[in-house]
């Protein structure tokens, strides 16, 4: 279907490897938009380009660090060049790092025993050169391609932004202490750009994903044979709607929140889109 406000507007979408990223891409593709798929891994991103392409849309797979400034000023020259000036920016990427977790959901004496147990990351077991990794690539990695890509909707004097927060924005969840802190951060940021671009005739929201069904989030949330592991179970008690989320489920309210015909009084909010799990309280 091809949607007479996407059609021929260049969509730069960033994490397009992802399993949510590479569908909100797919769906803009569909929609009509020319569409650069950013992200770390190439192999990903010729997937989804070839997907694209297979189905007659317009795709530029970009392998791009998003905390490097010179390489996402580098990919935007690319992007001018073959598709055009950015029009809609998708800030995807992001991510989490095992040993940037804690492996308990509280304190626990053992963490500052003389001898800690092997297998143990407490608070105080945490590297702050982990932390900052994380911080780093869901702050500066949705700041950097706003700056860079915002350029071109400036001088256009319009453009949409949708960032990618997290149920962690609302309220910190047990284990992620860094991860809660950077995407509580995507909020703020995204309300402080909608304030500081309006005068741009740039727009920016965000969604926040509840808990999907992807690569990692499996390894979390589900065993082997398909059940749910205690972590699972206690996200599934809290979710009214009894589901994990597909991509389906999230692409509508990105395609929403870009569409200027349809949001276009819509700025500097963020949508849970969680199958009610903030509404939830669990009692």
């Amino acid at each position: 279907m091809n949607n007479s406000f996407f059609a021929n507007k260049v969509a730069v979408v960033t994490g397009a490897g992802g399993t949510l990223c590479s569908a909100v891409a797919i769906a803009l593709a569909r929609q009509g938009a020319k569409v650069a798929l950013l992200g770390r891994t190439m192999e990903k991103l010729e997937r989804v380009a070839g997907e694209i392409r297979n189905a007659g849309g317009r795709a530029l797979p970009l392998s791009v660090d998003v905390t490097d400034a010179a390489a996402v000023e580098a990919a935007r020259q690319r992007v001018a060049e073959e598709l055009g000036p950015c029009a809609i920016l998708v800030n995807g990427a992001g991510g989490n790092r095992n040993d940037a977790v804690t492996t308990t959901t509280e304190f626990s004496p053992s963490e500052i025993a003389e001898k800690v147990p092997d297998g143990l990351r407490g608070f105080f077991q945490l590297h702050p050169a982990r932390l900052l990794d994380v911080i780093t690539v869901n702050t500066m990695g949705t700041i950097i391609p706003s700056q860079v890509f915002g350029r071109d909707m400036a001088r256009q004097g319009r453009g949409a932004i949708v960032n990618f927060a997290s149920m962690n924005s609302f309220r910190p969840l047990t284990k992620n202490l860094a991860y809660s802190l950077a995407k509580a951060g995507v909020v703020n940021l995204t309300q402080w750009l909608a304030v500081y671009l309006a005068p741009a005739g740039i727009r920016v929201n965000a969604v926040a994903p509840g808990f999907f069904a992807n690569e990692r989030s499996r390894k979390i949330l589900m065993t082997e044979d398909g059940g749910l592991t205690a972590r699972g179970q206690t996200v599934m008690a809290h979710t009214p709607m009894k589901r994990f989320g597909e991509p389906p489920d999230l692409v509508g309210a990105v395609l929403w929140l870009l569409n200027d015909e349809q949001a276009r009084f819509v700025t500097g909010i963020t949508v849970p889109v969680d199958g009610g799990f903030l509404a939830s309280s669990g009692v």
